[in-house]
């Protein structure tokens, strides 16, 4: 059995290298164990390839979980613990060791503070939907302390089982957010990164791209004609996906606004059938 029988978006498969668990399902010169990380930047791309003008993939937020196997020319070739993705990361946004998050981060976007003062310097920007791992003991006032020794204001934060309710009104918090093609926060994101961060915040998991949705939740979901869809279903296009807030109205992160918009459902289907046959593959009630 060869690489090429699985998806080569998430399975951690070279020519040359191959995670253990794979061992007598792929070819490879040698098998490794992977070592656990946690990413320490805001938002840390993983591109198809080791530099930096490789295309983005994905991007992680702070405190995802990682999988290291292989580490050279500063980045390290790993695989994501939340969805399973596979691929290049700048090393210096890892660090060894997992850390069992308590918090999630639930502005939009916000900082992490050396100091628990907000007229402090920042150290670092982070995103909705980040992982955080609170210190144990008491907290300054209006703040959270963090294990790694900075500080996150308290009303930026929610513990971590505390989920929002519905993955519509997640995405609405996008709107206005720039498209980018892999991006993953409220810096720039795809189509598929606003669905899988709106039913993360919901606790409910997703693959990272859309025909992976599509199949996950056609499984788990059941099919709606475009008359009776309503908010909440999830509408799947070639290559796209968005989720309706209305009867026949999709919010999406898109490339024809650059941005993530609420439109027409009638004018997406339009748009695409410039270019496909069967412009809207499916509308799923998850």
């Amino acid at each position: 059995m060869t690489a090429n029988e699985f998806d080569p978006r998430l399975t951690p498969a070279r020519p040359d290298l191959a995670a253990i668990s794979l061992r007598g399902r792929v070819d490879a010169e040698r098998f490794v164990d992977g070592v656990p990380h946690r990413v320490v930047w805001g938002r840390a791309p993983v591109r198809s390839a080791p530099h930096v003008d490789a295309g983005l993939m994905t991007e992680l937020l702070y405190g995802a979980a990682v999988t290291v196997f292989d580490e050279g020319e500063g980045f390290a070739w790993a695989q994501a613990a939340a969805d399973g993705y596979v691929g290049y990361i700048p090393a210096a946004a890892l660090e060894p060791g997992p850390q069992r998050p308590t918090h999630r981060f639930t502005a939009r976007q916000g900082h992490l503070y050396p100091r628990p003062d907000i007229k402090h310097p920042p150290r670092i920007r982070v995103y909705f939907g980040a992982r955080l791992c609170a210190r144990p003991g008491d907290h300054p006032p209006g703040f959270l302390a963090l294990a790694d020794g900075d500080y996150v204001p308290a009303p930026h934060v929610a513990p971590v089982e505390a989920l929002a309710d519905a993955p519509a009104a997640v995405a609405e918090r996008f709107l206005g957010a720039p498209y980018l093609w892999g991006g993953g926060s409220a810096e720039g994101l795809d189509c598929s990164a606003l669905i899988q961060i709106a039913f993360d915040a919901c606790g409910r998991a997703l693959p990272r791209d859309s025909d992976l949705q599509w199949q996950a939740l056609s499984r788990t979901g059941r099919a709606v004609a475009p008359a009776s869809a309503a908010r909440g279903d999830v509408a799947f296009f070639p290559g796209h996906v968005g989720i309706l807030v209305a009867p026949g109205r999709l919010l999406h992160a898109n490339a024809t606004h650059m941005a993530v918009t609420v439109d027409p459902l009638d004018d997406v289907i339009a748009w695409l059938a410039r270019d496909h046959a069967e412009p809207l593959s499916g509308i799923v009630r998850p």
